[in-house]
C-alpha cells in the first residue's frame, strides 16, 4: 500500500476525534475521515487497522487530554474542592467533545489499555481526588463507581436535551457534586472479614 505524503496515524486519529466531535462517534466511518483527507479509504487503512481500531485511538486520545484537563483543575486542592474542580473540569470537557467524550465511555479490550499511560494517569487523577476520603478497597472501587457514574449520568441526560425543567442545570450540578461529597465522606465501610 502507498502512503500518502503528511499523512500519518496521529493526523488520522486528530481528524477522527474532531469529526467525532462534529457528528458523534457512531458517525464518524474510514470513508468519511478519506473524504476529509481528500483521499480514498485504502490511505486510510494505511494508517489504522479497522474502525475499532480508530476509536480506540480516539479514546486514548481524548482520555490524554481530559487528564490533563483533570490534572490543572486538581492541582493544589484537595477534598471537596479537589473533588468540585475535578466534576467540573469533567463536565466542560464532556460538553465541549461530545465524540471524545463517547470514546472515553465505550468498552475497549482491557488488554489493549490497561499497560497505557493514558489509562495509568486516570486511575491516577480519581483517587488522588478520592484520597481526602480515606477509603480502602474494595470501598475505593465502590466510591469510583459511584462518581463516575453519577457524573456520567447528568452528562448524559443533560446532552441529549432530557432535563426539561427550567432549573438551572449548573446549579443543579453544583447541588449534585456537594451531594456526592456529602456522599463520599458517609461512606459505608466494608468490615474486615
Amino acid at each position: 500500500m502507498v502512503r500518502r505524503p503528511g499523512l500519518n496515524t496521529e493526523k488520522v486519529t486528530e481528524a477522527a476525534a474532531a469529526l467525532a466531535d462534529e457528528v458523534g462517534l457512531e458517525n464518524v466511518t474510514i470513508s468519511a475521515l478519506a473524504r476529509g483527507f481528500g483521499v480514498k479509504d485504502a490511505s486510510i487503512y494505511s494508517h489504522v487497522k479497522n474502525l475499532q481500531d480508530v476509536r480506540t485511538r480516539i479514546a486514548l486520545l481524548a482520555s490524554e487530554e481530559l487528564n490533563a484537563c483533570l490534572a490543572t483543575a486538581i492541582a493544589g486542592r484537595s477534598s471537596e474542592e479537589a473533588l468540585a474542580a475535578f466534576a467540573d473540569a469533567y463536565r466542560d470537557f464532556a460538553l465541549r467533545h461530545p465524540g471524545r467524550y463517547a470514546a472515553t465511555q465505550m468498552q475497549i479490550d482491557l488488554e489493549k489499555v490497561v499497560h497505557t499511560e493514558a489509562f495509568k494517569r486516570s486511575v491516577e487523577l480519581t483517587y488522588a481526588v478520592l484520597r481526602a476520603y480515606d477509603l480502602s478497597e474494595p470501598d475505593l472501587t465502590d466510591a469510583v463507581r459511584f462518581m463516575r457514574s453519577t457524573f456520567h449520568g447528568f452528562i448524559t441526560i443533560e446532552t441529549a436535551g432530557g432535563f426539561g425543567h427550567p432549573r438551572d442545570l449548573s446549579t443543579s450540578w453544583k447541588k449534585i457534586v456537594t451531594g456526592v461529597h456529602r456522599v463520599l465522606k458517609e461512606w459505608p465501610r466494608t468490615t474486615a472479614a
